[in-house]
């Protein structure tokens, strides 16, 4: 197989040919990655008898932990890996190309915030920055490389440090992205009370076993009094997934048009539910063509009526892990 056999430009991606490009990636994907194959054999289907995006099989995200879930033969140039907080293995995805997924971070953020030009980026991530491989470190450090100003940065827990920073920029003619980790956020906003009136607060991630975790209503509506903004918007996006999804409030999540997420039933992994229903999440990411880009995740969520989503929390049993955490 030559690597270029599949090729997906993200900017002909639309509503109206995303099922036909997610059908050629699956018969691509089945015919070159082993262990989806493997898999979707097992389940007894026939790609040849799906016709849709609500029939392909979504590999269970935990065979990642498990597998080297890759289509053909290729030197990774980065393999992103997860935090294990329960201890229960961390989960590693090769990745063919470290420059396509940065370029696909930036375009994403900017269909939803606008160039990365106009923004400093401030960064309260300590459990990231304590461990090696994680993904959206390398997108972070690509956004803070592209401040040519040289006022982005991570601050770990020095809130001092952070509050100098932000007080500094109020003046300035680019508006501050303060990235958090939800446990670093909740114990700045327990110890300072700051104007971030003119800053966009992302949240990305729960407690990661640092802290009880909190119903995210509660935890927004405590951020948004203590820093003084009407949204803490939120980041949906894990290890295995080399797209990203935002919220700007509200918790409810819009993606590019090159990732999509159904609903399955939770006692009948393999029944589609409509909009509306509460599930598991099942995430399309046609990033993700040299791996597998029909993914089970550990999610519960439900699709509205304008195909934005609600992470509402975790399947029994599963870990605490990835991104966006918190109970809904």
């Amino acid at each position: 197989m030559e690597l270029n056999d599949f090729t997906v430009s993200f900017d002909e991606i639309n509503e109206s040919n995303f099922e036909d490009i997610a059908l050629r990636l699956f018969r691509f994907q089945y015919k070159n990655n082993l262990l989806y194959q493997t898999y979707v054999q097992h389940l007894g289907k026939d790609p040849g008898l799906i016709n849709s995006t609500a029939k392909v099989p979504f590999l269970p995200i935990r065979f990642f932990k498990t597998h080297t879930v890759v289509c053909g033969t290729w030197t990774p140039e980065v393999v992103f890996t997860s935090s294990s907080t329960s201890g229960s293995g961390v989960s590693r995805h090769s990745v063919l190309s470290l420059d396509l997924y940065l370029k696909n971070a930036v375009s994403i953020f900017q269909h939803f915030y606008g160039p990365v030009e106009n923004y400093h980026f401030l960064a309260l991530l300590p459990s990231y920055l304590e461990r090696s491989g994680s993904s959206l470190i390398a997108m972070i450090d690509y956004f803070i490389k592209m401040d040519s100003s040289g006022h982005s940065g991570y601050f770990l827990n020095n809130y001092d440090e952070l509050l100098l920073k932000i007080n500094s920029l109020k003046n300035s003619d680019r508006k501050i992205v303060l990235w958090g980790v939800s446990f670093a956020l909740l114990d700045l906003a327990e110890k300072h009370e700051i104007d971030l009136s003119w800053c966009i607060v992302i949240e990305t991630g729960g407690m990661k076993g640092r802290r009880k975790e909190w119903v995210r209503e509660e935890l927004h509506g405590f951020l948004c009094k203590k820093f003084n903004v009407k949204q803490i918007h939120s980041e949906y996006g894990m290890t295995e997934l080399l797209s990203q999804a935002y919220s700007r409030g509200n918790g409810y999540f819009g993606s590019p048009a090159w990732m999509k997420i159904q609903i399955r039933d939770i006692n009948d992994p393999f029944q589609a539910l409509g909009k509306g229903k509460i599930g598991g999440v099942n995430v399309i990411d046609l990033a993700n063509s040299h791996s597998c880009s029909f993914i089970e995740t550990e999610d519960l969520g439900r699709v509205d009526e304008n195909s934005t989503f609600e992470i509402l929390g975790r399947a029994d049993n599963s870990d605490i892990r990835g991104c966006n955490l918190m109970i809904g």
